[in-house]
């Protein structure tokens, strides 16, 4: 059985949230929660939010032991970008991109 957890609207790149996530693919949710503590990282603590949101998903509500679950996927989709300038040389404007992100982390009990 599949259970999920979807964090929306992070303000972080999905690009520096992505190496956070490719590290935990594939492991124990337990074993990633260790793994993430250890990352000092804005990226890490919000992607161990959301793993701990999945894993409280499953005991609460579809009674599965939370030892026995494996990160499937974890998966960062790009969200809305806000647009900002910032004053540049000679009266002109430099764009600002301030990117945001979706988390999504899905897991399984094998």
């Amino acid at each position: 059985m599949e259970v999920q957890a979807l964090t929306k609207y992070v303000r972080v790149s999905p690009k520096k949230a992505r190496e956070i996530t490719r590290e935990i693919q594939g492991r124990r949710a337990a074993e990633a929660q260790q793994i993430l503590k250890f990352i000092p990282r804005k990226s890490a603590r919000l992607v161990a939010k959301t793993l701990h949101s999945a894993i409280a998903n499953a005991e609460n509500n579809n009674n599965l032991s939370g030892e026995d679950l494996v990160i499937s996927k974890a998966v960062i989709e790009s969200g809305p970008t806000l647009k900002r300038y910032r004053a540049g040389a000679r009266g002109s404007a430099k764009p600002i991109s301030k990117r945001t992100s979706h988390i999504r982390i899905i897991l399984s009990d094998e």
